[in-house]
């Protein structure tokens, strides 16, 4: 099966080291899945998890597809108090740890079967699929294959009883290659008491009819600059109605390029659930012989003479006819065209831009965040440092990456954004948080500084990650409990008079500070003037905490005073905490922690206080 059939995304849930060895196994079949692993049985998978009741309802939530590999009464106790619309939960599947019974236990109509069956593939183990239809034919009716729609779902069953019961169930085809189901182990006739209609037509089913909607009009629109998404979407709606043609028909909303930032158009496509798809001016020109309404104003404007014609037709191919010419409103036109076949969406144009700047976190599974690994999973290309790549390991197993050296940051940051504007699904990565001395801040000055038209049009999301501060921190116990800064010694960008002038003045306003940069092998010097500055106001047995490679192999924390800090206790990978006036050092067991008081003594002190006096 191909996986472009399996839902994506998958979270494989193993409580055991042998589940876990076949979760891993199953992550290499499945599209963008994940591991996770039940917490101090299991800490070596892509992410962990505590109370196993809740982590499953948190995936059902979010509509993640579940393998969980343990007994079918967990999950089922688990999720029985969440369930609801059947039409809507995902896939959810129960997995022996011998991979031999591969149970599909809901989501029969968001792809839970097809998941099954390939899991059991995988593993040479057996689905236990039990929907009639899928067990006697091979398919499921109210589950067809992506880019179908059903219009009455609820018919479904009595088609399948018809067949179940070796009765003619008459196939109308009207529209679209419907091979799915002629192919099948259905035996369907031109004649039956009950019937499948395969149409495109805007009309309602009979009464013994299941009306599926193959997916083959392309939607073409086109708009002005800020026009508003409710006459776009009317103005479909209205196409659609008076040609007669069925919403659910409709395989994508497609336009000009240059509209690909368009709110009205992303808001169509979401009304309509279905992709947008973007063509360049001169692949539409070259369908100026087939436009019905030509224009010489439109060619002037944008170098093309027909946009929601020309896109529609560019969509839906080249046998391709008009079913609705051009409509127009105030701002907005519309046209559909129809295409012999099936339209698959992810084919034709190319899909709007997306660049996301991530942070890794320090490098390590277990510190990057669900909306990382989620960018991570969408990304068709991923571009970062040769270092960060190979952190990331199986997370970009199959993504087209793009890798270089530690100093070309610009390099890598433009060639992200092009990427990104050819219509690429783009993760740019960065350690730490991608907004704390990294990409982020690049990415946003390239944008103000070259205003380059195709990379104003990508859409550009920052998703944050665990700072290096943070990761410190942590390891430390609480240092920066209180107010704290950070400043970068690092003077390639920031001229050093300014570095000094912000040491001086954090250490003036006692915050504690976080030193990024402190040494490389060019800067020897910087991290012993910094020192200096603060031993200007700052006890020299003030504590400094060295935090090299967190979260990462070699991991490696001390604690020294602020006199014996000197360039040869740090490198690029350590990240320097010096303490304020009020940071301690303390030792309680066999644990040594440093943090910062955040002020609760007096209120602690008063409460005891009360607590005494009121005994």
């Amino acid at each position: 099966m191909s996986s472009e059939l399996l839902p994506p995304g998958a979270a494989i849930m193993a409580l055991t080291r042998t589940g876990l060895g076949l979760a891993q196994r199953l992550k290499k079949i499945l599209p963008g899945a994940r591991t996770y692993g039940r917490a101090g049985r299991v800490d070596d998978a892509d992410e962990t998890f505590g109370e196993t009741t809740q982590h499953l309802r948190h995936l059902f939530a979010e509509r993640r597809p579940i393998v969980a590999i343990c007994a079918t009464g967990i999950v089922i106790r688990a999720l029985a108090p969440a369930l609801a619309d059947k039409r809507t939960e995902p896939p959810v599947l129960a997995v022996s740890e011998d991979g031999a019974s591969v149970v599909p236990l809901l989501g029969g109509h968001t792809g839970a079967n097809r998941l099954a069956q390939a899991v059991a593939r995988a593993t040479q183990g057996h689905a236990a699929v039990t929907n009639a239809s899928d067990v006697a034919f091979g398919l499921a009716l109210d589950d067809p294959p992506p880019g179908w729609r059903v219009a009455n779902p609820e018919a479904a069953k009595g088609v399948v009883a018809t067949l179940l019961a070796d009765q003619p169930v008459r196939l109308v085809v009207e529209a679209g290659d419907a091979r799915w189901l002629t192919s099948s182990g259905a035996s369907f006739a031109d004649q039956g008491a009950v019937s499948v209609l395969v149409t495109d037509r805007r009309s309602p089913p009979g009464a013994d009819e299941l009306a599926l909607y193959p997916p083959v009009l392309a939607l073409g629109v086109g708009c002005e600059r800020g026009a508003d998404a409710g006459e776009l979407i009317r103005l479909a709606e209205e196409s659609l109605a008076e040609a007669r043609l069925a919403a659910g028909a409709v395989a994508c909303v497609c336009s000009l390029d240059l509209k690909s930032d368009e709110p009205a158009v992303e808001a169509l496509a979401r009304h309509l659930g279905v992709p947008t798809r973007l063509f360049a001016a001169h692949e539409l020109e070259a369908l100026t012989s087939r436009l019905a309404n030509p224009s010489e104003t439109v060619f002037r404007e944008v170098g093309c003479h027909g946009v929601a014609e020309g896109a529609a037709l560019a969509a839906a191919g080249t046998e391709s006819q008009l079913v609705a010419e051009k409509r127009k409103k105030t701002r907005s036109t519309c046209a559909i065209a129809r295409s012999r076949g099936n339209i698959d969406a992810t084919s034709v144009g190319r899909a709007r831009g997306r660049l996301t700047i991530v942070g890794i976190g320090p490098g390590a599974d277990a510190w990057r965040t669900p909306a990382v690994n989620r960018a991570l999973a969408a990304a068709t290309d991923v571009v970062g440092y040769r270092r960060y790549l190979d952190l990331l390991g199986d997370a970009v197993t199959g993504k087209a990456l793009h890798d270089s050296g530690l100093s070309y940051e610009e390099e890598r940051t433009r060639l992200a954004l092009d990427l990104a504007a050819q219509g690429g699904d783009v993760a740019l990565v960065s350690s730490g948080d991608a907004g704390i001395y990294a990409l982020a801040a690049l990415a946003f000055e390239l944008l103000d500084r070259d205003d380059d038209a195709a990379w104003n049009r990508i859409a550009l999301k920052v998703e944050p990650g665990v700072s290096a501060v943070q990761a410190a921190a942590a390891r430390l116990g609480a240092p920066i409990g209180n107010d704290f800064c950070t400043v970068s010694l690092s003077d390639l960008l920031t001229p050093w008079d300014n570095i000094v002038r912000r040491l001086r003045a954090a250490a003036e306003g006692d915050f504690v500070i976080a030193l990024y940069n402190p040494v490389s092998k060019r800067r020897k010097i910087q991290l012993a003037l910094a020192r200096d500055i603060l031993l200007a106001s700052r006890d020299p047995q003030t504590p400094v905490a060295l935090a090299r490679n967190v979260g990462r192999d070699g991991e490696a924390i001390d604690v020294i005073s602020l006199a014996e800090l000197t360039a040869d206790k740090a490198d690029m990978l350590t990240i320097v905490l010096v303490g304020n006036s009020q940071t301690r050092l303390i030792e309680r067991g066999r644990g040594r922690w440093l943090y910062t008081p955040r002020g609760y003594e007096p209120k602690l002190s008063r409460a005891s206080n009360n607590e005494n006096q009121s005994n």
